[in-house]
């Protein structure tokens, strides 16, 4: 079986013809030079049509001043793009033969991606119809390539079986949610994530997955650029409607500036560790996959408290100062505690220890000044520059 596994990767490169159906047998985690495919890559793209939709509705409550009902529906809505990104992600790591049939699933996969993000305007208005069947039709494709899987791989069948069980049996009770009134919508949606959430954890007490660390670590790097870009993307929209209204550019470039030196500090500071480094245990794992919720969840939100401090400092959206800039503090903040918790908490620098946590507590302080954008771009670059400083320092030691 393995063999023929082997013979199908040897015929990604064109030199033999992709069958129709072959064993969706285990990848080797040991595997060196594994990197993402095309059509992961073609997911991505996909996904980040919904990370956007989310992201703009988001804007929309801000610059309205509904801060609660907007952050959870927004906590609601991502954590539906992105558990289905990391659901096939981890998948994908483990079993992916890129057979006919894995490829023609997997579109399905997107197809529902499309439904689900099409549907969020309407679900953020209470209709969830159209964002449940996207959700569910996603799920579904997805318990398809686990008993694929599960067929194929005998030693790990019984939690690959689970897998597929506590994922079918979650979509079903997505799909009754939607008789359930709306006052109960909260309530209903919240427990069936803790149950999607906790269905992985029961998977693998049977058998660990053959996931790959470097893999894994490259398609959440992957993810991350993106949502980073999907935030340039909603700031510079909201520049370019400002000015086309007839709003002066020169008055934006604290805005503009503060902007860019968060998204760049929020690449650097997260590309600073190799990630494949933490993925060292299947607890790890956990903590460090489910983790990054907050942390992409903060990176899309950044571009949309942008959006809502272009909106404030052009138009004169109904909130105050201090609102508009927490905006971007309140989501920087929680970008930096997360990515720490991650990432930094384990080592025993100065920075790790003191100067992050400290930062965060700057950037939580720039709403009350008047340009809450620049300081906090200013602050995030001296933590930059810091880190930077002592990552080269350690690398003379070393050397």
């Amino acid at each position: 079986m393995l063999g023929r596994v082997s013979h199908l990767q040897a015929s990604r490169g064109g030199h033999r013809h992709r069958p129709w159906v072959a064993p969706l047998a285990p990848r080797s985690p040991e595997e060196v030079h594994r990197a993402a495919t095309p059509l992961e890559l073609f997911f991505d793209l996909v996904i980040v049509v919904a990370v956007a939709q989310a992201a703009r509705g988001l804007h929309h409550a801000l610059s309205e001043g509904h801060f609660g009902s907007g952050v959870l529906m927004y906590s609601m809505v991502f954590f539906g793009v992105w558990w289905a990104w990391v659901n096939f992600t981890w998948f994908a790591s483990a079993y992916d033969n890129d057979d006919v049939v894995y490829r023609l699933l997997v579109l399905l996969q997107l197809t529902g991606a499309l439904v689900f993000a099409a549907g969020i305007p309407s679900f953020e208005h209470g209709d969830r119809r159209v964002g449940v069947s996207g959700y569910v039709l996603m799920r579904l494709a997805l318990v398809t390539l686990w008993l694929r899987a599960a067929k194929a791989d005998p030693p790990r069948r019984r939690a690959l079986r689970r897998y597929a069980l506590g994922v079918f049996l979650v979509q079903v009770a997505w799909t009754a949610l939607l008789l359930l009134p709306r006052e109960l919508g909260f309530v209903g949606f919240w427990t069936l994530a803790a149950v999607e959430l906790l269905v992985p954890a029961w998977a693998e007490r049977a058998a660990r997955t053959s996931w790959h660390p470097e893999h894994i670590a490259e398609r959440y790097g992957l993810f991350t650029l993106i949502t980073l870009g999907e935030s340039i993307l909603a700031a510079s929209v909201a520049v370019r409607s400002a000015t086309e209204a007839g709003a002066s550019a020169i008055g934006l470039l604290p805005i503009i500036a503060g902007g860019l030196l968060i998204v760049f500090s929020f690449w650097w500071l997260y590309f600073e560790r190799p990630g494949h480094e933490v993925l060292t245990s299947v607890r790890a794992a956990f903590v460090w996959g489910y983790g990054h919720y907050f942390v992409l969840g903060a990176a899309a939100a950044v571009g949309a408290g942008l959006a809502v401090a272009v909106d404030h400092a052009t138009q004169g959206a109904g909130i105050s100062d201090l609102a508009a800039g927490a905006t971007v503090a309140v989501p920087v903040a929680v970008y930096l505690v997360c990515l720490w918790f991650l990432h930094a908490r384990s080592e025993r620098s100065f920075a790790a220890r003191v100067v992050t946590p400290a930062l965060v507590a700057g950037v939580l302080l720039t709403p009350f000044t008047k340009q809450a954008v620049l300081f906090t771009g200013l602050l995030m670059a001296g933590l930059t520059a810091f880190k930077a400083q002592q990552a080269a320092r350690h690398r003379g030691v070393i050397g």
